[in-house]
């Protein structure tokens, strides 16, 4: 059982994400999991209370005691969620830190927007150490995550998955749950990423393009078909479906249950 919040560089990092909620303990000295991650299925509804659960569900798996960082797919400010688009609208100006530490016994929780989690993650331990310019995260599931960072500065709850494409939120047309729910070839689905890529592109003229998200696993698939015609280097996240679970649990410790 860990006794302190942060015994030999471990902290507690949760990654709440639409289809599903998991953490581990990480190790802040490598940026890598220090236990196997342990998962749930994000309840439907996926209400705050509900969802309070899961997270304390997967924390309690680990008998951890000391800080939390939980990742939010949406808008965080100082620990209250301003946005839900695939989690329950009745996120929306819920005070997930007290919410959360509550649930878990008073313990202090940090809560910030899980693209933006993930991102310092890659910029600390993955793709995107060492990097200036700009360089734009986007994470590729449920929905579509962003992170911006200019000159390793994040630039805080960005959510360009919500910029228009053929008419939708761009999320609706390229992300993983629209290549599911839309049975997609990766070819097809490559051309919807790839406009979308253009776009972004045009808008913030980015150095690097980071894809995170557990599709990163398979960026052979489908990264050498969004290339084409884009300026920016385009390279898969090096630490994949776990930049978040580190992101958070690096956020704990800047935060401080903030």
């Amino acid at each position: 059982m860990q006794t302190t919040g942060l015994t030999n560089g471990r902290i507690m990092g949760v990654d709440i994400g639409g289809s599903g909620i998991k953490g581990a303990p990480v190790d802040l000295g490598r940026g890598a999991l220090a236990q196997e991650r342990h998962k749930v299925l994000t309840p439907q509804p996926a209400t705050p209370e509900a969802v309070a659960g899961c997270v304390a569900e997967v924390v309690r798996n680990f008998a951890w005691d000391g800080p939390v960082g939980v990742t939010f797919p949406g808008v965080v400010t100082a620990g209250v969620t301003r946005s839900a688009a695939n989690m329950d609208k009745s996120w929306i100006g819920a005070d997930a830190r007290t919410l959360l530490s509550r649930e878990l016994g008073g313990l202090p929780v940090t809560v910030l927007n899980d693209a933006d989690a993930a991102g310092v993650a890659e910029m600390t331990y993955g793709a995107g150490r060492g990097r200036s310019g700009t360089v734009i995260l986007l994470t590729l599931g449920t929905g579509i995550g962003s992170a911006i960072f200019t000159d390793g500065r994040l630039v805080p709850n960005s959510e360009l998955g919500h910029l228009e494409l053929n008419g939708h939120d761009a999320e609706k047309r390229a992300s993983v749950k629209a290549k599911e729910d839309g049975d997609l070839s990766w070819e097809r689905w490559g051309r919807r990423v790839h406009k979308y890529l253009k776009h972004v592109e045009m808008l913030f003229s980015p150095d690097l393009f980071i894809i995170g998200g557990g599709i990163s696993r398979k960026a052979d698939r489908f990264l050498p078909l969004v290339a084409d015609g884009i300026r920016a280097e385009i390279v898969p996240a090096t630490l994949q479906n776990n930049a978040g679970i580190v992101g958070a649990a690096m956020a704990a410790v800047d935060g401080g249950g903030q």
